[in-house]
C-alpha cells in the first residue's frame, strides 16, 4: 500500500530536463528571425537581462546566441556599449549583392557541372511552390514570411548540387542579411516587387545547363534587387538613427 501511494503521487509524465543546447538553439533561432524580420529594429540595444525575459531563456543561451549572430553579421559588439542589431546602409547593401553575386556564381557553375535528375526536380519544385506563395500572398499580405521561405529554398535549390556544404551554408546566410533590407523595404514602402519572370528565366537557363546564361541572369536579378531597395536604407550606417527597442 505504501508504494501505491507513493506511486499515486509521482508525475504520470515528467517533462524530461531542457538540454543546454536546446535551450542555446532556441534562443538563437528565435533572436535571429527577429532581427532578419525587422521586428528588432537596426541599431537596437540587445540587454541579455531583458532579452532573458523576452525569449524565456538564462544569460548563457542568450550570450551564446548574440556570440553566433556576430558571427554571421546580425549583431554588433561595442566597447562599454554591448551588443546591437547590426546597423543597416547602402554601402553594405551593394557590398552584399556584389558578394552574393560572386558566391552564386561559383555555385551556379558548379551546380549545373555536377548536378543530377533530383537536383533538377528539386529545383523546379521549388520554383513552383515559390509561385504558389507569391500568388497566396497577392490575397493575404500576412503570409509574406511564408513566401520569403519559399523564396530562400528557390534560390537554396539551384546552388544545392554544387558539392560544397560550406559554400550552400554561407549562401544561406547571405541570403538572409539581404532579407533584412528586403523586410524593411516592404514595411517602409509597402514593395511587392514582382519577380515571377526573373526566377523562371533563372530556372530554364539553369535547367538548360546553360552556364553564362543562368549566372548573368541571377546577377542581373540580385543586383537589381539591390538597387531596388536602395531608396528605403540610409546611405551609410552613420545615418541610422539609434533603436531603443531592447535598451530596458
Amino acid at each position: 500500500m505504501i508504494g501505491e501511494e507513493n506511486q499515486a503521487r509521482m508525475p504520470s509524465d515528467p517533462s524530461p530536463p531542457v538540454a543546454p543546447a536546446t535551450r542555446t538553439l532556441a534562443a538563437y533561432e528565435s533572436l535571429r528571425h527577429d532581427i532578419v524580420t525587422g521586428i528588432l529594429a537596426p541599431g537596437a540595444k540587445l540587454k541579455i537581462e531583458s532579452m532573458c525575459d523576452r525569449y524565456g531563456a538564462g544569460s548563457s543561451p542568450i550570450r551564446e546566441a548574440l556570440n553566433r549572430l556576430y558571427a554571421e553579421g546580425l549583431v554588433s559588439l561595442h566597447e562599454q556599449r554591448g551588443f546591437r542589431v547590426r546597423t543597416v546602409s547602402v554601402d553594405e547593401l551593394q557590398d552584399l549583392a556584389r558578394t552574393r553575386c560572386l558566391v552564386n556564381e561559383i555555385g551556379v557553375r558548379e551546380a549545373i557541372a555536377r548536378g543530377d535528375a533530383k537536383w533538377e526536380e528539386g529545383i523546379v519544385l521549388a520554383f513552383h511552390r515559390l509561385m504558389r506563395a507569391r500568388k497566396e500572398l497577392k490575397e493575404n499580405p500576412g503570409t509574406y514570411l511564408e513566401m520569403e521561405r519559399r523564396h530562400r529554398e528557390f534560390h537554396a535549390a539551384i546552388i544545392s548540387g554544387c558539392g560544397s556544404r560550406w559554400l550552400c551554408a554561407f549562401a544561406d546566410v547571405l541570403f538572409d542579411l539581404a532579407g533584412r533590407y528586403r523586410h524593411l523595404a516592404r514595411a517602409k514602402q509597402g514593395m511587392h516587387r514582382d519577380t515571377n519572370s526573373e526566377h523562371r528565366a533563372i530556372m530554364d537557363a539553369v535547367l538548360e545547363r546553360d552556364s553564362a546564361a543562368a549566372i548573368k541572369l541571377l546577377t542581373d536579378h540580385m543586383m537589381r534587387g539591390a538597387e531596388a531597395l536602395r531608396d528605403a536604407v540610409p546611405a551609410t550606417e552613420a545615418e541610422v538613427p539609434e533603436s531603443p527597442a531592447m535598451s530596458d
